[in-house]
């Protein structure tokens, strides 16, 4: 794990155009004994044969493969830029991330990175912080953007005949993913829960909570309170306003009475209901093509690779997810850098590939023969 302190960053910088920027970072990582002086020739080389430029206002400038014997320890520096550097192709850089590794180290430091700075509002943060914590809070996670609510904050059909053990149970979730502690199991059994009609109900607190999340569950078969029925709960954890989002939806869903969508024995279904899942596209084919390549790049998937990769996949229209079946198999969008680097993926990983749509066949002979090619390195 990247351990960030206060003398990684550098805030409140200021320079002309992203190659002065690389040789400032450069310097910095000289500085502090992680690489040689010449590294820097390597980092404007790796900028030229493609940008680093990540999204969201940051980019991770870094050496090309025949620089790595020029980096002494693996490390970073972090450059703060609150007017923006032109990156070229009308991007603009808040954040600079220049990366020293000896080897395949960064993969981890880019994972970490990657999923940290995917979430929505991180640049405009990154771009106001005026103090060193504030940009290492950030980087870490610390600062919570969207509200935990995944398959494991999920239970479905679970045998209840009253409120008290869907609350139990919905909110021991919660507590067993970090979010509360028994504080808030005991808040929120001794409230009384909202219907918000068609079987759904909603309960929440703020007491004992450490992160916002969302809790739902539903019973095996549906029983009265009040008079009313109860098919689901939603339970709710609240510490700062990351979960107004879903909440937004939920209104959304009632609103428009589709809460039958989210009472099914398919957690991704109830996670797709909440825009969190992807279902397959219009017009997909049924049977999915899909393939297994074996990466052969040395160092793996680095943002340059990774590049190369996912500008193959966007040549085509078909819906293209990438799994690492060597890391924890979850699959994401293969036309997202920020994704496919997120993978981790070292030399020798298996990549899967699924792909829908008209060109899906097209799309993975391609994407397999990139691989094969080893993606614009030897």
């Amino acid at each position: 794990m990247l351990q960030l302190t206060p003398n990684d960053i550098h805030l409140g910088q200021s320079q002309s155009n992203k190659q002065d920027a690389i040789r400032a970072i450069a310097a910095h990582l000289s500085e502090k004994g992680l690489v040689d002086t010449g590294y820097v020739d390597g980092m404007l080389n790796r900028e030229a044969q493609n940008s680093t430029f990540l999204g969201n206002g940051i980019a991770i400038p870094h050496g090309t493969t025949d620089t790595r014997s020029l980096v002494k320890e693996t490390g970073v520096a972090v450059h703060h830029f609150p007017q923006g550097v032109d990156w070229g192709d009308g991007n603009t850089v808040y954040v600079a991330i220049g990366i020293a590794a000896k080897s395949d180290e960064h993969l981890g430091i880019l994972k970490q990175l990657t999923k940290v700075l995917s979430a929505d509002g991180v640049e405009q943060k990154l771009q106001q912080a005026t103090q060193a914590q504030e940009i290492i809070a950030l980087l870490n996670g610390d600062v919570q953007f969207e509200a935990d609510f995944d398959d494991s904050l999920i239970q479905l059909q679970f045998p209840a005949t009253d409120m008290t053990p869907l609350t139990a149970v919905a909110s021991g979730l919660l507590k067993n993913k970090g979010c509360v502690s028994s504080d808030f199991v005991a808040d929120v059994i001794a409230k009384e829960a909202t219907p918000l009609g068609g079987g759904l109900w909603l309960t929440s607190s703020n007491r004992g909570v450490t992160r916002t999340g969302l809790a739902f569950i539903t019973a095996s078969d549906a029983f009265d309170v009040q008079g009313q029925p109860v098919k689901g709960l939603l339970v709710v954890a609240a510490c700062n306003g990351a979960h107004q989002p879903l909440m937004q939806k939920i209104t959304d869903i009632v609103f428009q009475k589709k809460q039958d969508t989210l009472f099914t024995s398919d957690k991704q279904a109830v996670l797709a209901a909440f825009g969190l899942a992807e279902s397959t596209p219009a017009g997909a084919d049924n049977d999915a093509n899909t393939a297994v390549f074996q990466v052969k790049n040395a160092h793996g998937l680095h943002a340059r690779p990774g590049a190369m990769l996912v500008a193959e996949a966007k040549k085509f229209e078909s819906d293209i997810k990438v799994a690492n079946l060597d890391g924890d198999g979850k699959a994401v969008n293969a036309k997202s850098l920020m994704k496919v680097i997120a993978l981790g993926v070292k030399c020798g990983h298996r990549l899967e590939f699924t792909a829908n749509g008209a060109d899906a066949s097209q799309a993975i002979e391609a994407l397999g023969a990139a691989i094969n090619a080893g993606l614009g390195e030897q």
